[in-house]
């Protein structure tokens, strides 16, 4: 681990299975102490924590070990900061992607029931601007962490799987280079870590995987004293999904009184429609679904029914 102090703050986390740490608690001893305005490299290692490799295969899936899932680095000590602080962490960059994957995991997913067998895709990350996901098809390369946050003010272990106020595992596709997440700071430090980093992801990341890959990622820190939010915000530096937009999108939609429901249907109409178009198996579709297709609330107030659009860009096929 080397810290330059002169011209540029840097700071970088090698061997990674030392230092990282899988669910939320607040009484794990920090690997490193920084100051505001400084900038780290991990060097991030993806979801499966090493289980998978580019020869893996679905069977790998069946007899993947849950608990060493979704490993984290850190946790961060951040000088000066207390509970009532507001943690700025700056996106700078994203390198070394080589290889990813997305799988379908039984038992989970937005469409699990639907989808009861495990499966894997194993992508080349080659070239840094597109992946050929399936023969034809070539999905925009938009490196982020999924998981990152602060520790709990909540004593004792947290389950790293869900989203909660300190960050988490948000998944949130719009963490890219240039982008400014703020955190609400619950114990004294803010405790950082991030991990579980994605190639490429829809909003909703619908059957539980990105493209999951490991990859060098570059941080900075700004803290905020006595600025208080509850839950993360952040900032995108311009048009979420520009290399998309252009060529439009084909968009289905599912409603009813229970939003969630209404994103299942409207993911299965839009699998129905992927395959039906394009000639790839349901569980393809299901996989680019989530490594490709926005699912946005089109409306929320007109009672009893809520609707929700899932968004397919055309850009992604050949």
């Amino acid at each position: 681990m080397t810290i330059h102090h002169h011209n540029h703050p840097y700071m970088t986390i090698h061997d990674f299975h030392s230092h990282s740490h899988i669910g939320w608690d607040n009484s794990i001893k920090p690997i490193a102490e920084v100051d505001s305005g400084q900038t780290i490299t991990y060097e991030i290692v993806e979801a499966s924590g090493g289980q998978f490799h580019k020869n893996s295969t679905a069977e790998d899936v069946r007899n993947v070990d849950f608990s060493k899932l979704n490993p984290v680095a850190g946790p961060i000590y951040v000088k000066g900061a207390e509970p009532g602080d507001t943690l700025e962490v700056e996106m700078i960059d994203f390198r070394q992607l080589e290889w990813g994957w997305t799988a379908i995991v039984p038992g989970f997913g937005l469409l699990a029931d639907d989808f009861p067998d495990p499966a894997l895709k194993i992508i080349d990350l080659a070239n840094r601007k597109k992946a050929e996901f399936l023969h034809g098809i070539d999905v925009f390369v938009k490196p982020f962490p999924g998981t990152i946050g602060v520790a709990m003010k909540e004593p004792g272990k947290h389950s790293i799987v869900p989203p909660r106020h300190n960050g988490g595992n948000m998944d949130i596709r719009h963490l890219v280079k240039g982008t400014k997440l703020y955190l609400p700071v619950q114990v004294e430090g803010a405790l950082f870590s991030i991990g579980d980093t994605h190639a490429a992801q829809g909003d909703g990341e619908v059957c539980g995987t990105a493209i999951e890959a490991s990859m060098e990622t570059t941080i900075r820190f700004k803290l905020h004293k006595g600025k208080t939010i509850a839950e993360p915000r952040y900032e995108i530096p311009g048009p979420p999904t520009p290399e998309a937009d252009s060529m439009g999108y084909y968009v289905t939609t599912g409603h009813g009184q229970d939003l969630y429901k209404a994103s299942q249907n409207a993911i299965r109409y839009m699998i129905e429609h992927i395959v039906n178009t394009y000639g790839v198996t349901d569980e393809e579709a299901y996989m680019l679904c989530s490594v490709a297709v926005d699912l946005r609330i089109s409306e929320i107030v007109d009672a009893p029914n809520w609707l929700v659009s899932a968004f397919l860009p055309n850009s992604i096929f050949k």
